[in-house]
């Protein structure tokens, strides 16, 4: 019997192709500014690098708790929200990086859909885990 997670699958793809996309920017800009490793003096590869390195620290861990929600049986439309929100989250991380190192809207929206969503994850595995689930 084949486990379906037809909705993590789905947000792992798309969260995947925004990965390559992080990636393909920190790969031009090292050609452009012909620097192997590190960021050298270029702040544009440094902060490429960070948006990319933000979504590797959080997403894996993000996508996790996502498929053990849909393990757990959760609500279609909850998954949706939270694989939704995390995907838009991530976007606006990198664009507000992109447009201002310092605090800028989209920034501001990554980080807290990108709060929201983990927060809300380990509420709902906690109590699941603890019998409380919905």
């Amino acid at each position: 019997m084949a486990v379906e997670l037809q909705i993590s699958m789905m947000y792992a793809g798309l969260l995947t192709l925004l990965y390559f996309a992080l990636s393909v920017a920190v790969i031009r800009l090292r050609w452009r500014d012909r620097v192997g490793i590190g960021t050298g003096d270029s702040k544009d590869l440094e902060v490429a690098t960070r948006i990319h390195a933000n979504f590797a620290e959080y997403v894996p861990l993000m996508l996790l708790l996502l498929v053990l929600m849909e393990l757990s049986g959760a609500p279609v439309m909850l998954l949706h929200a939270m694989g939704g929100l995390l995907f838009v989250a991530r976007i606006c991380h990198a664009l507000g990086l992109r447009m201002s190192i310092g605090p800028s809207w989209a920034r501001t929206v990554g980080v807290l859909g990108t709060f929201i969503v983990l927060l809300l994850q380990a509420g709902y595995l906690l109590g699941y885990a603890f019998g409380m689930a919905v």
